[in-house]
Order: C-alpha cells, then structure tokens, then sequence
C-alpha cells in the first residue's frame, strides 16, 4: 500500500520545497510632484482617493527622498543606487536632436539585476537617460520594452507628434501640440492647447497590457508618469472638477511653457489625473490576481515647481505651490537641495508583507531603492552601490536608523 502512494508523496514533497514566486514589482514615478499634494500627506484642496488607499493599505514615509532635485540625474540615481556624488548624470544635459546625456553602457541598473534573475522589464512613460542609439537607452539597461517619452524635453507636451515603442516612433498628434508658446493679449481658451490624444493615456494602457500579458511570470515594470510636470494640458473634463473662482486670472505663459484659462484648476487636474493612472494600475493587478503577490511603490522625482522670472505672479509654467501648500511649509522647491526641493511623497504596498496602514520615520531616499527591491526579490545586490535597504522598515513597520549618509550633489 505504502509503495502504491510513495509516488504522490514525493511530489507533495517536491512542490513543498519549490521556491515561493518572487514578488512582481511596480515603481510608480510621479514628476514634480511635491509631498503635500497628496491628501495623504494632508492635501486639503485636491483628492486623490487611490494613492491615499495606497498608504492605508501599506507604509508612508514622512521622510522620503528623491535622487536630487531635477529630472535625470534624481532618475539616474533611482536607476543605478548611486548618490549624485557618484552618479554619471548630476544635472539635466540635453543633447541635440533629441534627448539628454546617456548613462554609461556598463552601468548596472536595477532593471538589469531584476532580468538576470527572471523578471520581465518594462519602461512605461518618460525614459530621459539615453536615446535609442546612445548607450543609455531602456533596452540596452536591462529593459525588456519601452513605450512613451524617450526625451524629457518632448515631454514637456502631453500632445506630442510620436511616441516611442522600444525604438520605433508611434504616431500620435497629427496635429501636435507645442510645450511653449505666449499669448500676452487675447482670451485665453484651452482648447487652443489640445491636440488629439492625451500622451498619458495610452502610456496607461500600455501598462495595463504588460501586466495582463505577465501575470504568469514576475516582473517589474518602471512606470515615470509626466504628471504634474507643465505644461498644463490636461483633458477639459479633468479641469472641470475643480471651482472656477480658485482662478482670477488666466495665465498667459509668462513663467514658461503654455498659458492655460484656469491655471489652478489645471495643476489640480494633472494631480487628479495621475492619481487616476495609480488607481488603473491597481485596477489591473486586481484583476489578472497579481495584487497579493506585487510591491507598488509610488515616489517623485523632486519636488514641486520652482519660481517664475521676477515679476510674476506665477512659478514655471502657471504653477501656484503655495495656493495648494505643496511643500506643506518645507523651504525651497525644484532645483533646490533645500527640503522643498528633495522630500517627496514614498509610499509601499505589498499585501501580507508590508504592514498596512504604517507612517514611518525612516530616512530613505532614491539610492536606496536598488538594494531595496533586490532584497524584495531575494538577490544580492551590487557591493557598490551607495543606498541601504529599506526592506526591514518596510516589513517591520518599524522606524529603522540608518547606517549611510543620504548624499545630494547638484552642481547645475
């Protein structure tokens, strides 16, 4: 009898001993985003219901930290774990025709460590560290597939002509929509300021389909959302939530970039909008059944907006940080090494691992993510890189002191 069932109990045996899944792994990046845009960190005028779910269900730190306080050298120190003191990328760098400074081709990024153990890559959003024919590129960093914003500088239009898939330009906007322009006289409507298609949402799309198309493998998937970096061009029925007397005077581009009719209720939309692009993702995991086994983590890449030319009336691009209290009371703003500039929104979910509903002091910034999400997916990171990770915070719940000093260099 023993022998008849010998069989089965050995393949209860072996199925035992398998190794459990590794964890998929979304990083959300918002852009300009400030710490207290978010009604989770105490955001009165604008809700964003799915990333405030996002901290019930999981861990906000209260001190959170970007790479550095402008766009490619904050993604480059996310990327590859380094502080902007050893960093290839310490300040925005553009190159002609377009796109920005490469990173290095022997560059070890996270998205590098993660394929080599298995998981499928995927860059959805704005890229900004290497064109396709440069050594920075997402497929040669250990990107699987890229769609969305290659250069930064396209991106400051969310009606863009193309898009990029992997190294393929997308039609987009027949008639494209430029990021600049002013008009000093004249009503100022905003549908002088759209295009066709939205550049956010088929980048949203776009995720939904990877994670459909990998719920049976891990992955991770690095989303860069542009929202709410300006130009304000969001869609008229996102402006349409918010009160039309927050808005006196119609901004005319002064500051930079497009002029919108109802500038405050614009900021407010992109803001609404990107927290509607989290709660799509979420949607997504729920339901391909990924949700209980996927680390979200959603961050920014600086802080909120930084002032206009003297004068003004309003910060780069009709951006009114003090009107919504981003920084919530911290000094400086984007391109400063000031809190207002650095400390960002950094918000973890994973379902039975990470403690919902946990507010923690722990100091983490950029750098640390590296380890960090190796540590998730059980490797052992690179000896070299410059964070510490913030795994044992997040399981714990625990507020964890810190052995490495958190570095910002910013010579731009």
């Amino acid at each position: 009898m023993l022998r008849r069932f010998l069989p089965c109990l050995l393949l209860v045996a072996a199925v035992g001993a398998a190794e459990p899944r590794k964890p998929n792994i979304i990083f959300i990046l918002s852009d300009d985003l400030a710490q207290g845009d978010l009604g989770c960190y105490g955001q009165k005028l604008i809700q964003t219901p799915n990333l405030d779910r996002m901290a019930k269900e999981g861990t906000r730190f209260t001190q959170g930290y970007c790479g550095t306080s402008v766009c490619a050298p904050s993604r480059t120190s996310l990327m590859l774990g380094q502080h902007t003191g050893h960093s290839p990328i310490r300040a925005n760098r553009e190159l002609k025709a377009e796109g920005q400074l490469p990173i290095p081709a022997d560059s070890i990024t996270v998205a590098k460590a993660l394929k080599g153990s298995g998981y499928a890559t995927a860059c959805v959003g704005k890229w900004g560290m290497g064109m396709f024919d440069s050594p920075g590129s997402p497929l040669k960093q250990g990107f699987d597939h890229f769609f969305g914003y290659n250069c930064q500088s396209v991106a400051h239009s969310f009606f863009p002509a193309t898009l990029w898939r992997n190294a393929e330009k997308v039609p987009l906007n027949p008639k494209p929509v430029p990021g600049r322009a002013r008009q000093p006289e004249g009503e100022v409507r905003l549908e002088d300021w759209q295009g066709q298609t939205y550049a956010s949402l088929p980048i949203v799309a776009e995720a939904e389909k990877f994670i459909a198309a990998n719920r049976s493998r891990p992955f991770f998937l690095y989303l860069p959302f542009t929202e709410p970096h300006v130009a304000m061009q969001p869609p008229r029925a996102w402006v349409e939530k918010f009160p039309r007397d927050w808005d006196p005077v119609p901004y005319r581009g002064e500051s930079g970039y497009l002029p919108h009719p109802r500038p405050r209720a614009g900021y407010a939309a992109m803001i609404a909008l990107l927290d509607d692009h989290v709660g799509r993702v979420l949607s997504a995991l729920e339901r391909t059944g990924a949700a209980g086994r996927t680390l979200v983590v959603f961050s920014s890449d600086n802080g909120a907006t930084h002032a206009g030319p003297p004068g003004t009336r309003f910060h780069i691009g009709g951006t009114d940080p003090a009107f919504f209290n981003s920084t919530a009371g911290l000094r400086g703003f984007k391109g400063s090494v000031f809190e207002g500039g650095i400390r960002v929104p950094m918000i973890a979910r994973l379902p039975g691992r990470i403690p919902a509903g946990t507010v923690n002091a722990t100091p983490g910034y950029f750098a640390d993510w590296f380890p960090t999400l190796c540590e998730a997916a059980g490797l052992t990171p690179p000896a070299d890189l410059d964070g510490e990770s913030l795994w044992p915070a997040l399981t714990t719940g625990e507020t964890t002191p810190r052995r490495r000093p958190m570095v910002w260099v910013f010579p731009e």
